[in-house]
């Protein structure tokens, strides 16, 4: 395994554990803010979604794949 594809995969690994103890978290948070709003829980959950997306598709495009 070359050192890129090393870094890579760590980066992967890193990212992934970080979204999984978020989403560990994220019915606790949709249930606090849908208290005050389900909507906004609406969107909190969406967010979530779209940033775990977002985060892989900016990260391979900065790195030209």
């Amino acid at each position: 395994m070359d050192p890129q594809t090393r870094n890579s995969a760590i980066a992967a690994a890193i990212i992934l554990v970080g979204f999984g103890l978020a989403a560990h978290y994220l019915p606790k948070v949709m249930i606090a803010v849908g208290n005050w709003s389900t909507v906004a829980a609406g969107f909190v959950g969406v967010a979530f979604v779209a940033a775990f997306f977002m985060l892989f598709w900016w990260r391979g495009k900065s790195r030209g794949g």
